[in-house]
């Protein structure tokens, strides 16, 4: 056995985060309303931390030069100063600064009936006895997300200590209830009692139904004729009034959780022929390091409590700098944005171009990683609406030089829209849809095609195909 030990030096380059860097890019990932829990949160742990009152704009000796300069273009900074806004889900609408308004959108929401509640009031309806009443209300809070209870009847009863048959009773009440197929123990039963509703059902509905949806759902029309001896049409007939009941009866109702809405990181504002960005400010607020605890910091010869108040002190400086870098590096990158995609802001989607992160990246000398963490989960508001940052990296496919080229969006657009419009009785395969096309200098292969539609969520051409009456 050889027991020689050998040493070899070997080189090796690594990137070593230091605990700022790790915190610059953890608050550079966070959408803008993570950002505000965040800021509570430090504010609550760091004494040396506060809220700055006496000015929102940035102190003039800051050490962000960077942002000192993006500021530089807007000439009408005084104007938007002097300006309110709100709708953080369209366009900007101002207010007058003297008006006494509260730009809180979130303060003028009113609570909206739950289907628990819309289930509760129809049960004040009812004349049945008082106990049998207070078991459906106990059912409907068994009721789930889609408007079914999947619990066994038995599992209830001894859940609410009710009997079986009073449990039973109760259940078969609250079915009567709309929307139709509420309490359903699943969506077969679901549809049944939407049917029987109706007055649609017949035997054959509930054949496919409760045994032959899988057909119905690989559209296997003259397979299931042949199982139902009856005509392709009548199958088509029956499939078409199965395509109209709700197998989630609770589809469209506020569930009771809390809304989330969207904040925008900044409000892209044009003023002429040009876009101006306006940061999304307002929601997070100017942070400083408390000069009172900077005063005891020179006073105090204990050097336990200075050691901690030092380190408080370039915890909350480390903080504050990591927001700024943040505000910075997200500007940076809209500001990118908005001039390579000037086309797509005036005219619409159409006009998207092919960008992917990057490039982005090597234009603003920023790694692609960095990129990509600013734009998670990050929206900006514009004139046609809200939209989400990492929506506008996409895909090119070649049609010419480089700024002629096609965004993938685009072309799923195009392949969407044929499809809506197709001859439902003969709707068109891959291959037709690569012929339409290329007919329109989308130059993209049949299977980018197949692989386009299944991302869209649209079935095969097999599977959309309509049979005629």
């Amino acid at each position: 056995m050889d027991m020689n030990m050998k040493q070899n030096i070997q080189q090796e380059q690594r990137l070593l985060l230091t605990s700022d860097m790790k915190l610059s890019l953890q608050l550079l990932q966070m959408p803008i309303d993570d950002l505000q829990e965040c800021i509570e949160k430090e504010l609550n742990e760091n004494p040396l931390l506060e809220i700055d009152y006496s000015n929102s704009d940035l102190n003039e000796d800051t050490d962000n030069a960077d942002i000192k300069k993006e500021e530089e273009p807007f000439f009408y900074e005084k104007y938007i100063q002097n300006n309110k806004y709100d709708n953080y889900g369209g366009e900007i609408i101002y207010h007058d600064s003297d008006d006494d308004y509260d730009n809180n959108p979130f303060n003028y929401i009113s609570q909206t009936a739950t289907l628990k509640d819309y289930l509760k009031e129809q049960l004040m309806e009812r004349d049945e006895n008082e106990e049998i009443l207070n078991i459906c209300a106990s059912l409907i809070e068994f009721i789930n997300e889609d408007g079914l209870i999947p619990e066994e009847i038995k599992d209830i009863s001894q859940l609410i200590s009710k009997p079986y048959q009073m449990v039973f009773e109760a259940s078969e009440i609250l079915k009567d209830f709309q929307p139709w197929g509420i309490g359903a123990k699943d969506f077969r039963e679901s549809l049944m009692i939407q049917l029987k509703k109706q007055n649609k059902y017949n035997e054959k509905l509930e054949e496919i139904i409760m045994k032959h949806l899988e057909l119905l759902g690989d559209n296997k029309i003259k397979e299931l004729a042949k199982i139902l001896d009856d005509t392709v049409a009548n199958v088509q007939n029956y499939v078409n009034i199965i395509k109209t009941l709700e197998p989630k009866p609770a589809r469209g109702f506020y569930t009771g959780e809390a809304t989330q809405y969207i904040i925008p990181e900044a409000f892209l504002k044009k003023i002429g022929n040009e876009y101006y960005i306006i940061m999304n400010d307002d929601l997070l607020p100017k942070l400083n390091v408390n000069s009172y605890y900077q005063r005891i910091l020179k006073e105090n010869k204990n050097q336990e409590t200075v050691s901690f108040m030092k380190d408080k002190i370039s915890s909350a400086l480390a903080f504050i700098k990591g927001i700024e870098q943040r505000r910075n590096t997200i500007y940076r990158i809209i500001e990118k944005i908005t001039e390579y995609q000037k086309a797509y802001f005036d005219k619409g989607e159409a006009y998207l171009r092919p960008m992917n992160m990057k490039e982005l990246a090597i234009d603003l000398n920023l790694h692609e990683s960095t990129v990509s963490r600013a734009v998670k989960d990050k929206f900006i508001s514009v004139p046609a609406g809200t939209i989400r940052l990492r929506d506008l990296f996409t895909n090119g496919i070649n049609s010419g030089t480089k700024e002629e080229n096609i965004s993938s969006n685009v072309i799923k657009k195009e392949i969407n829209r044929v499809v809506e419009a197709e001859d439902k009785l003969n709707p068109l395969s891959d291959q037709a849809i690569y012929e339409l096309l290329k007919n329109l200098n989308m130059n993209i292969s049949r299977r980018t095609v197949a692989k386009y539609r299944e991302e869209l969520g649209i079935r095969s051409s097999a599977k959309r195909k309509v049979y005629s009456n």
